[in-house]
């Protein structure tokens, strides 16, 4: 009996990794254009994505109640969040005045910098509640509590693989030169994808 419960429980984490993986790839490129943003500390991001993926993953946990409340379309409308944090940055670009004393901010900067960070990773992983519900309904207690352990660490993981790549001597300082005209337009991409994949548009129209 105790065998089949390791059985079932490694399987369990073994989907978790995988669930986990193949809903969040795009999010590396997200993590990537924060860590190479000279504007935002490494802390503050980690912080901020680890609050983002708790929220979404508290959000599964209780995804039937959420469903029957929140329909797919209001959830998407999220995905304005990444756009203008991205238009945002793109008149910075443009007006060339990106402030280099920023990174030094006050503390409360530093603060909306976390948030900032957990709402793009929320808006970004909107869509990932669905695929996050049914596996989560059909767990036990304890094949519950090893998937959402397995999120924390690929969440870990996630952070480690961005930061790596900015900070690797050969791609790294590619990466940092080209963040900032490009982030922009990742952020407000991320944010119309996540419009018209959830079809919050039809809230408007």
């Amino acid at each position: 009996m105790a065998y089949a419960v390791w059985v079932q429980l490694l399987l369990a984490v073994g989907v978790a990794a995988l669930l986990f993986a193949t809903t969040n790839i795009d999010d590396i490129f997200v993590l990537v254009a924060f860590f190479a943003d000279p504007t935002y500390r490494p802390r503050q991001i980690v912080i901020g994505q680890f609050l983002g993926i708790g929220a979404l993953t508290a959000l599964s946990v209780a995804g039937s109640l959420l469903a029957l409340v929140v329909p797919p379309e209001y959830i998407g409308l999220l995905g304005v969040l990444p756009f203008l944090l991205g238009a945002r940055k793109l008149v910075q670009v443009l007006r060339r005045a990106k402030d280099v004393e920023e990174p030094n901010a006050a503390s409360g900067d530093a603060h909306a910098r976390v948030i900032s960070v957990a709402l793009v990773t929320m808006a970004n992983g909107g869509d990932n509640i669905g695929a996050y519900v049914p596996v989560f309904a059909t767990r036990t207690l304890l094949e519950l509590i090893a998937t959402i352990a397995v999120f924390l660490v690929m969440t870990a993981v996630w952070c480690l693989v961005a930061h790596r790549l900015v900070a690797h001597p050969k791609l790294g300082p590619t990466i940092r030169r080209t963040a900032g005209p490009v982030t922009p337009l990742v952020l407000m991409g991320i944010g119309v994808l996540i419009v018209l994949e959830a079809g919050s548009y039809r809230v408007f129209f």
